[in-house]
């Protein structure tokens, strides 16, 4: 259930890839994104589990609206970090939906120039 945004968005981003022939710029961005944004998960759960210095939430919530949030949905379930946390998970899926906002918007700008 949980990981269903995430299939669902890699489905629209390989159909607009396809139907506008997107740079692959593009894809390597959310996917570099999402990387660096689970390993900032991953860094602070481990701050979080030993009293160290913790990412601020808004750090977070600003990799994922850059893009790093599929791979924010994947730290949230694979290491069980800011999954519980009500008021962090509405912010979280508001700025998932401005993301994918956005990228409809510019796939299809981009789709249209091309």
């Amino acid at each position: 259930m949980f990981y269903l945004p995430v299939l669902l968005f890699t489905m629209a981003y390989a159909a607009a890839a396809l139907a506008w022939q997107l740079p692959q710029w593009i894809g390597i961005g959310y996917v570099l994104a999402s990387v660096l944004c689970f390993i900032a998960y991953a860094l602070d759960k481990s701050a979080a589990r030993s009293t160290s210095r913790r990412t601020p939430e808004r750090t977070l919530l600003l990799l994922g609206l850059a893009g790093g949030w599929p791979g924010a949905v994947l730290a949230q379930q694979w290491l069980r970090h800011k999954s519980a946390k009500a008021s962090f998970q509405a912010k979280f899926w508001v700025t998932v939906v401005l993301n994918c906002a956005a990228f409809v918007a510019g796939a299809a700008y981009l789709g249209g120039r091309l």
